[in-house]
């Protein structure tokens, strides 16, 4: 407030004088008196009173003017509106700040969700391959249930061929113990049986019989 009234002080004492040198200005032009004012400037008399009067009337009708302007502008000033001004201005400056770093975070959470999607349909594709494998192995169980019951069989064959081979080598049967023996074998090393005494109780096992 003092700043505002030293101000208003300072440039309406301004604007009285422009005003007084304005008269002083009017008359010399419009009713052709001797311009007595400059006369109070004795360093510059000699410049001053090479003025002419039409010269001298527009410069202090302008200096008043502009002088009146701005004492009017400090008079009128509201300091509370003025603070206002410079809060809402700040605060535009802030908001616009803030939209850029909006912007900004925008485009990054942009980003973000292209990865993120991205992301999905590669996992959906991952989905995908994952049923289509557990489908073939759908598929695939029972050919490996065929396999166990082909190596089951074929376990059944290679016992079997041994039971044959067995036979092929052991054709003599002892009566008494019931294993199997070479036919050159006479008494069976199993119980001492004399196999040549039951020669005739003996069972020739032939290949296919």
């Amino acid at each position: 407030m003092t700043k505002k009234g030293f101000g208003v002080w300072l440039f309406s004492t301004l604007t009285v004088i422009a005003a007084i040198h304005l008269i002083d200005a009017a008359n010399a032009l419009l009713f052709d008196k001797p311009i007595t004012l400059l006369r109070l400037y004795p360093l510059e008399e000699a410049k001053l009173q090479a003025i002419t009067p039409t010269i001298y009337f527009l410069t202090t009708a302008a200096s008043t003017l502009i002088l009146w302007g701005i004492t009017c502008a400090i008079a009128f000033e509201n300091p509370v509106e003025a603070f206002l001004n410079k809060i809402l201005s700040d605060a535009k400056k802030q908001s616009a700040v803030e939209t850029q770093l909006l912007e900004e975070k925008s485009e990054i959470l942009d980003a973000i969700n292209e990865t993120v999607e991205m992301n999905s349909e590669i996992l959906a594709h991952i989905r995908d391959l994952m049923y289509n494998v557990r489908a073939e192995i759908k598929g695939i169980q029972p050919l490996g249930e065929e396999l166990e019951k082909i190596r089951g069989e074929v376990s059944f064959l290679k016992k079997e061929i041994k039971k044959l081979e067995e036979r092929m080598h052991f054709p003599v049967v002892c009566l008494n113990c019931g294993k199997t023996l070479p036919s050159d074998f006479s008494i069976c090393p199993y119980c001492g049986e004399n196999l040549n005494k039951n020669q005739e109780k003996a069972v020739q096992v032939r290949v296919g019989h």
